[in-house]
């Protein structure tokens, strides 16, 4: 039996989020904006981090201004979360292959710079070209480094947390797995307290016995995410994300003509669900949702 979670309970925080009701993230308006987050507001989440996928570098800094214009009125929203474009082509998942990029030192502070001090979080794949110092200057520059949509081995993604990394992007999700003799980015973070790994528990994304085993590993540094896309609060049907045409059968987006999953259509309550449907206890869940990612939005 599912345990009735309500919304106003406590403060939860979705660090991966791309928005709802048909509207995305990447391009909506104000009132798309503000329809996207009252709804996820309205199903469990109180604070969110407006999540973008990869998109070219000048498309990216005129999003962040505007974003920054209309930060103001959207009650509830921390700042902004680039989910690419410092992706790697082989894992990049449900992102569109002509905006990926390296993090040469020119892109990075042209982000910096657009986005003047509403970027939050940066998902970066740590064996690319240059990234060691992208991280070094996001990192001073007071932003949360996220390892992911990577191919990165052990050894490659523990540097990337030993110089500063400390959010592993949807763990088991677009990286190597958890392998008796390569560990991956998911051992690397297990292996380091100061590094929190994303959980998108909707049931689709990790199997329960994973997210229970998840939680015994690492009980107070898993952080639910959503990564909810425009279609969550909809109907199945076809959507886009980013660039990319995305079908949604089932409540489970996936690109056009392929099995890739493009994100999520879950919300924070149903997530807390899940995962206590999948024998993590009601307290653990809840922290997983709040305390835990209010922590690393605390550090930044």
């Amino acid at each position: 039996m599912n345990t009735p979670t309500h919304p106003a309970a406590f403060e939860a925080v979705d660090l991966h989020c791309h928005g709802a009701l048909g509207h995305s993230f990447d391009d909506a308006d104000l009132d798309g904006l503000a329809a996207a987050v009252a709804f996820h507001r309205a199903h469990g989440t109180s604070t969110l981090l407006l999540s973008l996928v990869s998109a070219p570098i000048d498309r990216l800094e005129e999003r962040l201004r505007e974003i920054r214009e209309m930060l103001p009125a959207l009650p509830g929203v921390a700042g902004v979360h680039l989910e690419g474009p410092f992706l790697a082509d082989s894992r990049r998942g449900a992102h569109d292959p002509r905006a990926l990029v390296a993090p040469t030192a020119e892109a990075v502070d042209r982000l910096l710079s657009a986005a003047d001090g509403i970027l939050r979080q940066v998902t970066i794949a740590p064996e690319l070209p240059g990234a060691m110092q992208a991280i070094d200057r996001l990192v001073s520059a007071g932003v949360t480094v996220a390892v992911g949509h990577t191919q990165a081995d052990h050894d490659t993604a523990a540097a990337a947390f030993d110089r500063g990394a400390r959010l592993l992007t949807h763990a088991f999700n677009a990286m190597p797995g958890l392998g008796h003799r390569a560990p991956g980015p998911v051992g690397a973070a297990l292996e380091r307290d100061h590094v929190v790994l994303e959980v998108i528990a909707d049931g689709i994304h990790v199997h329960p016995v994973v997210i229970r085993t998840m939680f015994a590993a690492a009980p107070s540094r898993i952080a639910l995410v959503t990564d909810a896309m425009s279609a969550t609060g909809l109907g199945d049907g076809p959507y886009r994300l980013g660039g990319l045409e995305v079908e949604v059968e089932d409540g489970r987006p996936v690109l056009a003509g392929t099995d890739t999953l493009a994100g999520s259509t879950l919300t924070m309550e149903r997530a807390i669900e899940v995962t206590t449907a999948a024998g993590v206890p009601l307290d653990l869940a809840r922290a997983a949702a709040s305390t835990v990612p209010a922590r690393l939005l605390a550090r930044d």
